[in-house]
C-alpha cells in the first residue's frame, strides 16, 4: 500500500507499539495509520463502539465514516467482511504476526493477501 488509511484493531491503548486483537468486532481500539509515499505518516486510536444495536454493521461503518482504505485482521465474521466490501474496505488477513507495527509494515510491503469470504469465521470466540 503507498497511500491510504490502515485500520488494526488493538488491545488496551493501541497505538504501533501495541498488540493487534485476533478479532476485529471484539477489539479495544482501532488504531489507525496514515501512509504516504510507502511510509508510516501519522498513527491515532479510536475506541471500538458498542455494536449490539445495529450488529456487525456498526463497526464498519464507524471505520468507514473515519476513512479508512485497509483492515488487517487476525479472524472476522461473514456478515461484517461483506459489510466492509460493500463500503470499499480492502480487508487483509495476518493471523500470525501479533504487532500492529508489524503488520501495517507487512501491508505496506504488500506482503498480506486480501481475506477471502471462505477464510472467514462462523462467529463463537473458539474461531479467534
Amino acid at each position: 500500500m503507498e497511500n491510504g488509511r490502515i485500520a488494526v484493531p488493538s488491545n488496551g491503548n493501541g497505538g504501533l507499539n501495541s498488540t493487534r486483537s485476533g478479532h476485529f468486532g471484539h477489539c479495544d481500539v482501532f488504531t489507525l495509520v496514515d501512509v504516504e509515499n510507502g511510509s508510516i505518516k501519522n498513527e491515532s486510536v479510536l475506541p471500538n463502539q458498542e455494536h449490539s444495536e445495529g450488529g456487525c454493521m456498526v463497526p464498519v461503518n464507524f471505520l468507514a465514516g473515519h476513512k479508512v482504505d485497509a483492515l488487517i485482521v487476525g479472524g472476522i465474521g461473514r456478515r461484517p467482511l461483506e459489510g466492509f466490501a460493500q463500503v470499499g474496505i480492502d480487508v487483509y488477513f495476518d493471523s500470525v504476526n501479533p504487532h500492529v507495527k508489524t503488520v501495517v509494515e507487512n501491508l505496506i510491503a504488500n506482503k498480506l493477501e486480501k481475506i477471502s469470504l471462505d477464510q472467514a469465521c462462523g462467529g463463537g470466540v473458539d474461531h479467534h
